[in-house]
């Protein structure tokens, strides 16, 4: 391990200007107009694995292209998958960069550039840990697989179907994902959970155009009122979600876990200020971490109908909608919060109206055993490389393709987050602090040893 150490610490700076060059690349998946960079920057990744020893093929798909690499030649040691992405959010709004998004620059000890937290940087710590192993001993402790996609940030549509049809070749007894976050700066974490979701967009009409609101309220439906009716009665004055059977499947927190969030650092005076708000709300009887990391909730994401230009115009809308998501916690099963909101909007749409509800994809929360071999030695590794151990957290958002590899290959998936909650992930300024760069790689390093110790 201390050769693996030593080049790692010696070759800092080519690993620093390497990932710059990655960055350089403007792989935005959203832009047509930018399909050869996103072949780019798959190319780049690919010839970068390829140099350091693993066989590489990249993949087309219906969209842009997946790149599968293998190093095979520890038989009878685990398998690691290990998944990222090349593509990056567009970089708008332009004039609120202080550097260009392409341009990598270092700043206060961070890499500004888009890309260079989500996922490229993060996903680059392990491609140079595997290359600091084969560069040193000619082998690895165990076997790796890398998948890496270029439609993470437009939905991943390719990923599902690949991953099905090629389940012999993704076979692996761990997978790996650094696209989430630290704690906090020095407080290295390991998320075990993260929620599910189901999102939809619901849209009641009316009349069959919009009326004079004079001559025609009081005696028709108003689409607008009934969906401010529905969105109000969604939760209660506790914050609870009102669909029937909601809660019946909530797993609860465990002590332990309970007593864990309560010792970490967070300061909620310090959450006001980050958001803007004087004052928190969410379900009563549970502190904000716990709301925010393992309860269900309910946001309304959108609202529209009516007329929405200067001055007044009195009409009663025709149309109506709102889009609505729930996050899920374990043991929820999606299909049954789909069936309940259905329910639920049909049985208070007035006389009149008829809705329509769209689904935008459903898929459930995830939860990794923290005593797991797995995790446990990720637990040695992030201490081995950041220089304490790492606090177990929940996530508040979603990862579909972890309930994928779930579903597909039956294993979970290490969440192992080297990047910061304040790295401006799509947003102007994203930044990757290099130190973090440094401890990711070595982490990653070790990640390789324990895994092979615990077989």
């Amino acid at each position: 391990m201390q050769a693996v150490t030593s080049f790692i610490d010696r070759d800092r700076r080519r690993f620093v200007d390497q990932l710059k060059d990655w960055l350089r690349i403007p792989s935005i998946s959203a832009d047509s107009r930018r399909r050869d960079d996103v072949a780019r920057a798959a190319d780049f990744v690919a010839s970068d694995l390829g140099r350091a020893g693993f066989r590489v093929e990249t993949m087309p798909t219906a969209g842009h292209p997946i790149v599968l690499a293998e190093w095979l030649g520890a038989p009878g040691k685990p398998t690691a998958l290990v998944y990222g992405h090349y593509d990056v959010q567009p970089p708008d709004p332009l004039d609120k960069w202080l550097s260009p998004p392409f341009e990598p620059t270092e700043r206060d000890g961070n890499l500004y550039a888009r890309g260079a937290t989500d996922d490229k940087g993060q996903l680059f710590t392990h491609v140079k840990s595997v290359e600091a192993w084969l560069k040193t001993h000619g082998r690895l402790p165990i076997n790796v697989k890398f998948l890496i996609e270029g439609e993470e940030e437009v939905g991943s549509n390719n990923l599902d179907p690949f991953v099905s049809s090629h389940k012999e070749r993704l076979r692996c007894d761990y997978v790996v994902v650094s696209d989430t976050s630290q704690f906090g700066p020095g407080v290295p974490a390991i998320t075990y959970g993260l929620k599910g979701l189901v999102y939809f967009e619901v849209t009641l009409t009316g009349p069959k155009q919009d009326l004079h609101s004079g001559m025609f309220g009081g005696a028709v439906s108003n689409p607008a009122n009934n969906l401010a009716a529905i969105v109000a009665a969604l939760r209660d004055q506790a914050g609870r979600v009102q669909l029937a059977g909601f809660y019946d499947d909530v797993a609860p927190l465990a002590d332990w876990e309970r007593k864990q969030f309560a010792e970490l650092p967070f300061d909620e005076a310090a959450f006001k200020r980050f958001v803007g708000m004087e004052g928190l709300f969410g379900e009563v009887g549970f502190t904000t971490v716990e709301r925010k990391w393992a309860r269900p909730t309910c946001d309304v994401n959108g609202l529209t109908s009516g007329y929405q230009g200067d001055g007044a115009k009195t009409i009663i809308p025709s149309r109506a909608s709102a889009k609505v998501s729930f996050r899920l916690v374990p043991n929820q099963d999606p299909a049954k919060v789909v069936a309940s909101f259905r329910e639920f909007v049909a049985a208070r749409c007035l006389p009149g109206v008829r809705h329509e509800i769209q689904e935008f994809g459903a898929g459930p929360a995830v939860l990794v055993a923290v005593d797991s071999p797995g995790v446990q030695a990720s637990v040695r590794a992030i201490e081995a490389g950041f220089g304490r151990k790492p606090v177990f957290i929940r996530e508040g958002g979603s990862i579909p393709v972890v309930a994928t590899f779930k579903r597909e290959l039956g294993v979970d998936t290490l969440l192992l987050g080297w990047g910061q909650n304040d790295d401006n992930l799509h947003s102007p300024n994203e930044k990757f602090s290099l130190a973090d760069f440094h401890r990711g790689i070595h982490a990653s390093a070790v990640l390789w040893q324990e895994l092979a110790s615990r077989s």
